[in-house]
Order: C-alpha cells, then sequence, then structure tokens
C-alpha cells in the first residue's frame, strides 16, 4: 500500500467546503492508497512548503496538491514545490495536461509540476474537483510503478 498525502491549496482554509481535496482522496482510497495525511492552507508559498516538507518527513511516498496551479496572482503552489526540488519529474504533469487537452484547451494553461524530493514524489493537481479528478485518473496506474523505481526497483 502506498502512503499518499493531500494538501489543498485554496484562500478558504475550510475542510468542510474543500472538494477537489476530498475528490482526491476519494481517487487514492478507490486505488489502494494508504491516507497518511490531509491538509488545507492558504496560498503562501511558505506555508505549502512547510507541509510538503513535514508529509515527505513523515514518510508519505506521495504528496499531491490541489489548487494554486493556474495563472492567478496567488496561483503559487508550482513556485512552492520546484523550491523543494531535488529532480523534476516532468512526465506526469505533461501526461495530465494531454489528458486535459482532450476535454479543454484550458489544461494548457495549468502550471502544475511533478517534482521528488528525496523519495517522496509530489504531484501538483489543479484546484476544481473535476480537473483535480481527471489529472489524477490520468497518472494513478503509473504512480505505483514511479514510487517503486523510487525505492531502488527495476524499471
Amino acid at each position: 500500500m502506498i502512503n499518499a498525502a493531500v494538501i489543498t491549496v485554496s484562500s478558504s482554509r475550510e475542510k468542510n467546503s474543500d472538494t477537489s481535496g476530498k475528490k482526491v482522496i476519494e481517487i487514492l482510497k478507490r486505488n489502494g492508497f494508504e491516507i497518511c495525511g490531509y491538509t488545507v492552507v492558504r496560498d503562501d508559498i511558505d506555508q505549502i512548503k512547510e507541509e510538503i516538507k513535514n508529509y515527505a518527513a513523515s514518510g508519505a511516498e506521495v504528496v499531491f496538491t490541489t489548487g494554486g496551479t493556474g495563472l492567478g496572482p496567488y496561483d503559487v503552489t508550482p513556485e512552492a514545490t520546484r523550491q523543494l526540488s531535488d529532480r523534476e519529474i516532468p512526465g506526469i504533469s505533461q501526461l495530465m495536461r494531454g489528458e486535459g487537452l482532450k476535454k479543454t484547451k484550458r489544461a494548457a494553461l495549468s502550471r502544475g509540476i511533478s517534482v521528488l524530493r528525496g523519495n517522496t514524489i509530489i504531484i501538483n493537481l489543479p484546484g476544481s474537483p473535476a480537473g483535480a479528478g481527471e489529472s489524477l485518473s490520468a497518472v494513478i496506474d503509473i504512480i505505483p510503478h514511479a514510487v517503486d523505481v523510487v525505492k531502488g526497483g527495476g524499471h
């Protein structure tokens, strides 16, 4: 079972109103992931970084963020993620955007990235429930293999 944490980046900071994070958790659980953490933070680089660092240090194998990947002035999730990156994994984000483009050209506006921090994979998902769910569904089947490779398993 893969340990996954979910961080929702939102101006509301209310778990009650967070539909994107809950959608991500639902998909992860349905696919056999263990949820080891769930947090809602505001659009602030330092808060986002702190949560990602905490989950990575506590053993999360994958950290999914949702929100803050657009073009708005407060959308800073990719910047926070990049500051924590040891290595980028561009193919995951390319795959998510590619699948999104099949439904809407607006998927091209998502700036989400995917990176490694130590042995933790960090994946930025869009903030809308539909975008987050579709993006996660596009890559969910390759995540177990990616986690295995990060741990030293074969390609």
